[in-house]
């Protein structure tokens, strides 16, 4: 993924329709869902807060687990990551069903 593709996906730019199995980050973690959750506005800040360098994708799985949950317990009302993950699919996945719905 190129730095481009990486800063579309942070602001949201990447459509479903480019890929319908990927969300960008900053659509699941969007700012309501950070204000619930953390004390940061954007997952992009909550990143910054960790010192976390994330350019890819691929960075936030190469960060290691330890580290990562440690930060999210720190900073968000979740214990670890799979669960501020699995908490922010679940929530735009209801979100998605009621706009098909519509």
């Amino acid at each position: 993924m190129s730095f481009d593709d990486l800063l579309k996906d942070l602001q949201g730019q990447n459509t479903v329709q480019e890929d319908p199995n990927h969300v960008a980050l900053d659509v699941l973690f969007n700012e309501s869902f950070m204000g619930e959750h953390s004390n940061c506005k954007t997952f992009e800040a909550f990143l910054e807060k960790g010192n976390f360098q994330v350019k890819t994708r691929e960075d936030i799985h190469n960060i290691p687990d330890e580290l990562f949950d440690r930060h999210v317990a720190r900073e968000t009302d979740f214990d670890n990551w799979k669960s501020m993950l699995d908490t922010a699919t679940m929530k735009y996945a209801v979100k998605s069903d009621r706009m098909n719905e519509s």
